[in-house]
């Protein structure tokens, strides 16, 4: 990053996921809700090492109500002693898949997995790809057209609300009639 900026847009980052080559970019933060599948939290960030985890425990935050259990699923990228304790003092309950491969193991343990809902969250957790995915498709969001964080923070908010809408649609076409 030090020695690769883009002469247009100097706020983004190289970024490297799923294999690929590093390209210039912003990350994309989104929190949902299992039950109906809406985003309830959006949010653009700059790419850095830790920035997928740092701004979900700060999301989760806005979330998370006190006296009130709230649980969260997320993939191995999120096992670390820190985004698991940074859950755990916001009284979210981590459900994240382990990532028994890595050095010093997983920082989830059997308090965790023995519970019904642990599973349940590992197979709710992919359904974040179909607003992602929904955002890449019919949204502008696989090749962002503005400037600065500022506006694609923007551009990522209004294409989760389109989201939310389409699938609002949906979810009134599935509730029974005089319900």
């Amino acid at each position: 990053n030090r020695t690769h900026r883009s002469t247009t847009d100097p706020d983004t980052q190289l970024f490297r996921k799923g294999g690929t080559g590093a390209v210039l970019s912003y990350l994309a933060h989104a929190l949902l809700d299992n039950r109906h599948g809406l985003v309830v939290n959006v949010q653009a960030s700059t790419s850095d090492g830790t920035a997928e985890r740092d701004v979900a425990a700060q999301m989760l935050a806005d979330v998370a109500k006190p006296g009130k259990r709230v649980t969260v699923g997320a993939d191995k990228a999120y096992d670390t002693k820190g985004f698991v304790k940074a859950c755990r003092e916001i009284n979210v309950t981590p459900h994240v898949a382990q990532n028994t491969n890595r050095n010093g193991g997983s920082a989830i343990d059997g308090r965790t997995t023995r519970h019904p809902g642990y599973e349940v969250s590992q197979r709710k957790r992919k359904r974040i790809e179909q607003c992602f995915g929904w955002g890449k498709l019919i949204g502008p969001m696989r090749q962002v057209m503005v400037q600065g964080l500022d506006k694609v923070d923007q551009l990522l908010t209004l294409t989760m609300a389109a989201y939310n809408l389409t699938r609002l649609r949906t979810l009134a076409q599935l509730r029974p009639q005089g319900a």
